[in-house]
């Protein structure tokens, strides 16, 4: 066995039920970062999904959204005010904040601010997410806030939604933040 830093758990990094020569990789996004690993600023971009009339009527039905605007066709042709059906707003949100999550095992999530839909989205479209770690600062005795924005983009750069996610992640050397938290 090396002897390497755990990424999604002690027992996960080198699993003893499966060949050795597979628990030795490395496992894909499953991060161990620390509050003092997340560099402000710092901006990435995901990938583009295209949001199907499938990935729709799962969500729909997984939530039990039956809202006209994202479930009736003929009611959205007919009498909606964009002339055919919305992909929910809760689904763009899930699967944009999707698209740059990561497993990060020392992060958790403490909330969302700002939260706004700002342009439609309809079957067949293409999104992509740019994620800005905006700020952070010490908060616990275990855990600092990380402050990061989220801005889905459709098509060729059209923002359709933005919001800001606050994650507690854990400290490398909590020791280091001693006298700079609230508790």
């Amino acid at each position: 066995m090396r002897n390497v830093a755990p990424t999604v758990g002690v027992s996960s990094t080198e699993p003893s039920d499966m060949p050795a020569d597979h628990a030795a990789l490395p496992v894909w996004n499953a991060e161990n970062w620390f509050y003092e690993d997340w560099p402000v600023e710092q901006k990435i971009r995901s990938l583009r999904r295209t949001l199907g009339e499938t990935d729709s009527t799962i969500f729909n039905t997984l939530v039990t959204d039956i809202h006209p605007y994202v479930q009736d066709a003929m009611f959205a042709d007919r009498e909606g005010i964009f002339g055919k059906r919305l992909i929910a707003g809760a689904f763009v949100f899930s699967a944009g904040l999707g698209l740059v999550a990561t497993n990060c095992v020392n992060a958790f999530s403490y909330g969302y601010d700002r939260l706004r839909f700002i342009k439609p989205v309809f079957i067949g479209d293409t999104i992509y997410t740019i994620r800005t770690n905006l700020d952070k600062k010490p908060r616990y005795q275990e855990l600092g806030l990380i402050r990061a924005s989220y801005e889905v983009f459709k098509g060729e750069g059209e923002l359709v939604l933005y919001c800001e996610h606050l994650q507690t992640v854990k400290y490398k050397n909590p020791a280091d933040f001693v006298g700079k938290t609230e508790k």
